[in-house]
């Protein structure tokens, strides 16, 4: 079986057409975009490509699974437009903006029958994958504290991506709340010890920038919190925090990354020191630097490997990353965010193809999302202790 795949969002999502295109249970890939230039630029970086102007219109024709890439409060109503319209999603995180959306995707999910994937490239991030195999094996013992950061300045980036999406009203939209885009952090933390966490206090930090982008009066949410830091209670009786910073003096480079964790346990922890990776065992004493083989290099087995390296030093695999998995077909083809991006289209088309749940499931998604949806209203609330709705156990 092979299936049509439909990429929503031309920006980011651009960067996946070569990996849908080369899988070899994909038989082919269109593109729709409300902005037209968004699907020139496609166009001319993939060449031909069967184009739609709108979600709605290709709908309507044969797409068998539909990858979501559009604007962030976006994601949940038009995740559910395509389940149920019959079709497979992949959405970019955040999965949703709201508890009642995170309910609606679940039961649309059980309702629909329809394999619903989340994104989120750091659950391959090699310290993620590092840590949830040590995790799995026992060797952290009970899991006592996680700390993981997304440190991300607005002006790496972000500007550019809200006025090409926005316009002149991008300012409304670019003080989106930090706890609302979680993911990176609470995926690292809930997929390494598989306990969702119950439970949190958030604070805010109120910007100050001149740039009139997290003003309360121009912020579609009504938001001024451009960086927030949450404690978490988890469902084994242990503690995390996780940092969202939109305004951060933090540049990312080849071994400094923007997504940061460190998981802390009875037995041994894992710490990220400045730019080192830190094993430490109790019982036997052992400090181990893992940084080197945490640390993305191109493969030296791809064609273009100097070119790949050249373009993004971050691009490529890490030694922990499971190569040996992926379709031959990928070899030499863009691999970005800490190597995770060749995983996570495997995992949907893989999906899609045995309708059997891929490991970021709606399930989870709700995990890694909730935490700061609720963690948002608490900053609101100037850190007022709140509980995380429970959403349920995947079914077996």
């Amino acid at each position: 079986m092979q299936i049509k795949v439909g990429i929503v969002g031309t920006s980011f999502g651009a960067e996946f057409i070569p990996l849908f295109r080369a899988h070899p249970d994909v038989r082919a890939v269109c593109i729709a975009d409300l902005l037209p230039e968004r699907l020139r630029y496609a166009q001319d970086l993939y060449g031909a490509l069967e184009t739609f102007a709108s979600l709605d219109e290709m709908l309507q024709g044969d797409v068998d699974a539909v990858c979501i890439f559009t604007q962030r409060w976006t994601h949940a109503p038009l995740a559910l437009q395509c389940l149920r319209a019959g079709k497979h999603v992949y959405s970019a995180v955040p999965a949703a903006i709201t508890l009642e959306e995170i309910a609606a995707l679940i039961e649309t999910v059980k309702t629909t029958g329809q394999i619903y994937m989340l994104g989120e490239t750091s659950y391959y991030a090699p310290t993620a994958l590092y840590c949830r195999e040590k995790f799995a094996r026992g060797e952290f013992g009970h899991f006592v504290y996680g700390e993981a950061e997304y440190l991300h300045d607005m002006s790496h980036g972000f500007y550019e991506a809200y006025q090409w999406a926005n316009g002149e009203a991008w300012k409304k939209f670019a003080s989106f709340p930090p706890m609302l885009y979680p993911t990176h952090t609470v995926s690292m933390i809930v997929a390494t010890t598989n306990a969702r966490l119950t439970r949190v206090s958030c604070l805010g930090y109120r910007d100050r920038e001149a740039d009139g982008i997290f003003d309360r009066a121009v912020s579609a949410w009504q938001n001024d919190f451009s960086n927030a830091t949450a404690l978490f209670r988890s469902a084994d009786g242990g503690m995390a925090r996780t940092n969202e910073f939109r305004r951060i003096g933090w540049s990312e480079t080849e071994r400094c990354a923007s997504a940061r964790l460190s998981v802390y346990g009875t037995l041994a922890s894992y710490e990220e020191q400045g730019n080192s990776k830190i094993w430490c065992s109790r019982e036997t004493e052992v400090v181990e630097d893992v940084t080197a083989q945490l640390l993305c290099k191109p493969a030296m087995d791809a064609p273009d490997a100097t070119e790949q390296a050249w373009h993004d030093p971050r691009s490529g695999y890490a030694s922990v990353h499971p190569r040996a998995r992926l379709p031959r077909a990928f070899l030499g083809l863009p691999n970005r965010h800490e190597g995770a991006h060749q995983f996570l289209v495997d995992d949907f088309v893989r999906a899609c193809v045995t309708l059997k749940l891929p490991p970021n499931h709606v399930w989870q998604a709700a995990r890694y999302n909730a935490p700061g949806i609720v963690a948002h209203e608490s900053a609101r609330r100037e850190g007022e202790s709140l509980p995380i709705p429970d959403f349920g156990d995947a079914p077996v």
